[in-house]
């Protein structure tokens, strides 16, 4: 069993701990899930004769995107009957850099358009390096179907990867510019700062008030925006902090010291492109143990 490993079986999988969830994570847009694929895998890795494996790595991306295809069978029930739109769970701050790049919220939605086949082929070759002979090996189809399933998946999230990459500083004034005006309902500031084919997009899943759908234009998120802090301000007392969502700039509010909120922005052209309200308390747990 791989207990006659010692040290070096431990060794090998902890440090291949951080691809393995960031693989996982997008597989599954949600980190509790990729953390309990990523222990499952471990199960499966201790019961693995030693001189078994040559190429650990390769194992391991193996049977965390089985166990990932396996899990997204019911992911996929599950997402047809939840309440509103749905939304990755939000990595936050120095979390996100064990995971890897392309973690942009955008592009994680761009990944859930793909087939589970799709989405497992285009990471394992183009996020992960892994050869078209290795992805074939996995999902158990010939190395041009891989190929195919790529490309195809490669056209489908194009238009997620960010284009624009704003500087630190206008992270830092438009993100607070955008805190100042949510928190106030300052409307001239919000016009200031918002693109004018915003989107706004919001998951509480049918526990935290959200909006159903997106809301697209910078009117109705203006709406939105003012109509919130009219109706449902921010209790007396909540702490916001700029924070960093899925690598990207955002805010956190919590109250009483529980994370009640996150808001990851989209920044194009020196304009907030896209907000991404989480609000799900399911989705922020980890936030807050």
């Amino acid at each position: 069993m791989m207990d006659a490993l010692g040290k070096d079986g431990d060794t090998i999988f902890e440090d291949r701990r951080g691809a393995m969830t960031g693989l996982a994570y997008r597989m599954l847009g949600s980190r509790a899930d990729a953390e309990d694929v990523v222990q499952d895998a471990w199960i499966r890795w201790r019961g693995v004769e030693p001189g078994e494996i040559s190429n650990p790595a390769g194992f391991l991306n193996k049977v965390v995107t089985r166990l990932c295809l396996d899990r997204l069978k019911s992911a996929r029930a599950r997402r047809e009957v939840y309440v509103g739109e749905w939304l990755p769970e939000p990595v936050v701050d120095e979390d996100h850099e064990r995971l890897g790049e392309d973690l942009s919220v955008a592009f994680l939605l761009a990944l859930e358009r793909l087939t589970p086949l799709e989405r497992a082929a285009f990471l394992l070759h183009d996020v992960f390096d892994a050869s078209f002979a290795d992805v074939a090996k996995t999902l158990g189809r010939t190395e041009a179907a891989c190929r195919q399933l790529a490309a195809r998946a490669r056209e489908h999230v194009k238009a997620g990867k960010p284009r624009y990459h704003p500087s630190a500083e206008e992270e830092q004034r438009l993100t607070g510019a955008f805190l100042a005006a949510a928190m106030t309902g300052d409307e001239a500031l919000l016009r200031g700062v918002l693109a004018q084919d915003v989107v706004m997009h919001s998951d509480g899943g049918g526990i935290a008030k959200a909006t159903m759908n997106p809301v697209f234009g910078l009117e109705k998120a203006i709406r939105l925006v003012l109509g919130i802090k009219k109706k449902w301000p921010a209790p007396e007392g909540t702490d916001a902090r700029l924070a960093r969502i899925n690598g990207a700039p955002g805010i956190v509010f919590s109250h009483d010291g529980v994370v009640f909120q996150t808001m990851g922005l989209e920044i194009v052209d020196g304009r907030i492109a896209a907000v991404y309200t989480m609000r799900n308390p399911e989705k922020l747990a980890r936030l807050n143990s």
